[in-house]
């Protein structure tokens, strides 16, 4: 587990921009039962991937025309039930963090994994994002 100290400005990067934190496997199971879009970001110390992650999905939430419904955002390594519970509505998916998860009606539309976000910069992810958005939302 991560000390706090070291994760909670990396949380802070998501929920001051009003993405709410799954942080109970029941608090999972609950936004994923809900009708429309829910966006989940996985969320990572990971400098070389987390670091051009949470700008990417940032930049494609505040740009994009078509937005999910709700943005949630739990943390790998720190909210450790969550993620558990988040990661067993993604099977087939290894688990992978920092990843991205848009959900469509409870079910997994789009996911972007550790190696598609690795040494990629943040545009790149926006525009993945946004393409899913558009598509899905």
């Amino acid at each position: 587990m991560y000390p706090a100290e070291l994760v909670l400005p990396m949380k802070a990067e998501l929920t001051d921009n009003g993405f709410e934190e799954l942080l109970t496997p029941g608090s999972v199971d609950d936004i994923l039962k809900k009708d429309g879009t829910t966006l989940v970001v996985i969320n990572s110390v990971c400098g070389c991937s987390a670091g051009s992650a949470r700008p990417g999905v940032l930049m494609a939430v505040a740009h994009s025309e078509k937005k999910p419904d709700r943005l949630t955002t739990s943390f790998a390594g720190f909210d450790m039930a969550a993620v558990q519970q988040l990661r067993s509505h993604l099977l087939p998916y290894p688990p992978s963090s920092p990843s991205i998860a848009l959900f469509k009606n409870g079910e997994l539309v789009h996911f972007i994994e550790r190696h598609m976000i690795e040494g990629r910069p943040a545009q790149m992810i926006a525009a993945n994002l946004a393409d899913a958005f558009e598509q899905y939302c």
